[in-house]
């Protein structure tokens, strides 16, 4: 196994986009349709509006998150671990450096919406303080989705 190390990335990069089409394949696979239909753009994640970062092993993007403002939440978005690099802590320490990144750059929490069919990131979201809150993005009112906040 190798170390990992997390850095800052371009959204539009054609390695990054890559990624998160696997992102969105999984999440197809889970839900149907094309896996996520929210709004973005990379400019969503261009500082000082946001972040977007990834993990790097032995050269190879193996996770990647990213963040956007909401008002003065920052809102967590295409957080994604390959399925080869998980049970690592990868994720953990993903959410761990958008956290900070946020805080850093004046957001007062991070927010976020994950689905019913996700009990992994449930369960990631849940041990690293996140509590319920109430639906409020693209998917607010969707049965399956599930909102989170944690304050920084």
């Amino acid at each position: 196994m190798h170390s990992f190390k997390i850095e800052p990335a371009d959204f539009g990069s054609p390695s990054v986009q890559a990624l998160v089409a696997e992102n969105l394949a999984d999440l197809s696979a889970r839900y149907g349709g094309t896996g996520d239909d929210t709004p973005i753009s990379a400019l969503d994640f261009t500082p000082p509006q946001g972040a977007f970062l990834v993990a790097v092993d032995d050269g190879e993007l193996i996770a990647s998150a990213g963040w956007r403002r909401h008002g003065d939440d920052a809102e967590l978005k295409r957080m994604f671990t390959r399925p080869a690099a998980r049970g690592r802590g990868v994720a953990r320490q993903m959410l761990t450096a958008i956290e900070d990144s946020a805080r850093a750059a004046g957001c007062h929490r991070v927010i976020l919406e994950t689905g019913d069919k996700q009990p992994e990131a449930v369960a990631l979201y849940e041990s690293a303080g996140y509590k319920r809150i109430a639906d409020f993005g693209f998917y607010a009112g969707h049965d399956s989705v599930l909102s989170y906040a944690k304050p920084l």
